[in-house]
């Protein structure tokens, strides 16, 4: 059971995360300043930088967790599974982690990918990010399949799929499509990018 001081902690950190994209929101990214997502928490500066280093880090809060997730997830796979079933998995696990986790609402989240695409500094960070993760995510798929994945094979499977995916929900975002619509293309570009990864099975 998480304490109470847990659970004070968390609403705080919640509270910066939604301060501060509000604030991105209605005033732009390089306009917004740390006091500003601080005083809109209702916190001190300081115990802003308790929780984030910069506002780069409450953009991508969440990126080293689910990556943590996702090996986890692949380290574990089921005997049964194949190299496609065990992604497609992991995908379907992905969407449950961010509506179980509740850090963004689905506006908050086609924002910050808006912001991701537009703001210089944004786009490094998450390009970087991207790829290490992409990195940790193909590594435990080779592994989990040891003498039957080459490390190229899982390379590109990891970035067959994740760019299908990634890709598609952008274009959606950019087009303004409602959550249904993009939980619709997630599947669908899914389907797409494991069609032509059957021969790694």
């Amino acid at each position: 059971m998480v304490g109470l001081r847990e659970r004070k902690k968390e609403r705080t950190r919640q509270a910066l995360i939604e301060a501060a994209l509000r604030l991105f929101a209605e005033q732009g990214y390089e306009e917004t300043t740390l006091a500003q997502i601080a005083a809109e928490a209702d916190v001190s500066t300081r115990t802003f930088f308790s929780y984030f280093a910069s506002k780069e880090d409450v953009v991508f809060h969440d990126g080293p967790d689910r990556t943590k997730r996702a090996v986890a997830l692949l380290a574990a796979r089921r005997p049964d599974e194949s190299p496609t079933e065990l992604l497609l998995r992991l995908l379907e696990e992905s969407v449950t982690w961010a509506a179980a986790d509740g850090d963004l609402t689905f506006e908050d989240a086609a924002l910050r990918v808006r912001l991701i695409l537009t703001e210089p500094a944004l786009q490094a960070r998450g390009l970087q990010l991207l790829f290490d993760s992409q990195l940790a995510i193909a590594r435990a798929l080779h592994e989990a399949f040891p003498g039957r994945l080459s490390q190229v094979d899982a390379a590109a499977a990891v970035g067959a799929l994740l760019g299908a995916v990634k890709l598609a929900v952008i274009a959606d975002i950019q087009n303004e499509r409602s959550l249904e619509q993009v939980w619709v293309t997630v599947r669908r570009a899914a389907d797409l990018a494991l069609s032509g990864l059957r021969s790694i099975d």
